[in-house]
């Protein structure tokens, strides 16, 4: 599934194309992407202008001039830029036809992922959005440390909680356990109000890093063709030998998601 990274680097990509760009119709060719009535998302959407593309954790939202609408990605949409006339591909499900005879499709082989018309002013108050927790990029100590000083969950199944901070997936949440050189099994309430500090500095560092990268290509994630590079820096997951110690990486599952640690490095604390 694309992690914050990738989804900040599909709407970084996609501002460069779709920015302050009409859009003429909206072809729907599996309804089941839109939450809600197909129908009525497409009247909402059309002759409306993409003022603006935003982020919230692994969901990007279109902002249009009236109205707006939720998209997630799940395991492996993608959103591609084509002439109007291309032949559809077999997985292009939502087409929308832009002012400047392009298109903008929405494909996606699994058909996971979902979209959703909101209010544009109030988009944050609403499902799914208003259960996440803050970005990394703008949490604070304050919001974070009683989350995590309160539970005694494996702090890796913390990071995976979408709740506490969002936009981290399992490969960012195995790399930034490394990276504070932390067994992923440690539960969270042990950690000390300055080693939580140190999570988000650490947390941020990383997912700038991936999006400078342009994200993680993991299986068929791409922004428009532009694939990241992010999997090359990887300290940890998916890799079989620490860069750091020479060590055999192992692999677990904790809670249901493969991890990968250093035995050596990443010391487990009780």
């Amino acid at each position: 599934m694309p992690e914050g990274p990738e989804v900040e680097t599909v709407r970084r990509t996609l501002k460069h194309f779709v920015l302050h760009r009409t859009i003429t119709k909206v072809t729907v060719r599996y309804p089941k992407i839109i939450d809600g009535d197909a129908e009525a998302f497409v009247q909402a959407v059309t002759n409306q202008t993409i003022e603006d593309i935003k982020r919230k954790g692994k969901y990007l939202i279109f902002i249009l001039d009236d109205v707006a609408f939720i998209s997630h990605l799940r395991m492996e949409g993608k959103y591609n830029i084509k002439p109007a006339d291309t032949l559809y591909q077999k997985h292009d499900h939502i087409i929308f036809y832009l002012d400047d005879g392009t298109t903008l499709r929405y494909n996606d082989t699994r058909k996971f992922g979902r979209m959703k018309l909101v209010d544009k002013d109030h988009y944050l108050e609403v499902l799914p959005l208003s259960k996440l927790g803050p970005d990394p990029f703008s949490a604070t100590f304050e919001e974070v440390y009683p989350k995590i000083h309160r539970s005694h969950l494996p702090i890796k199944t913390l990071l995976l909680d979408q709740s506490i901070m969002c936009g981290i997936g399992n490969i960012y949440a195995n790399e930034i356990c490394f990276a504070m050189k932390m067994d992923p099994r440690t539960r969270a309430s042990r950690l000390s109000k300055n080693r939580v500090k140190e999570l988000i500095v650490v947390t941020r560092q990383i997912l700038e890093e991936a999006i400078k990268q342009g994200g993680t290509t993991i299986h068929s994630f791409d922004a428009n063709g532009i694939t990241g590079l992010f999997q090359v820096k990887l300290k940890v997951h998916a890799q079989t030998t620490c860069q750091e110690c020479g060590s055999p990486i192992k692999k677990i599952q904790l809670n249901g998601r493969g991890t990968y640690f250093c035995p050596v490095c990443q010391k487990r604390r009780y």
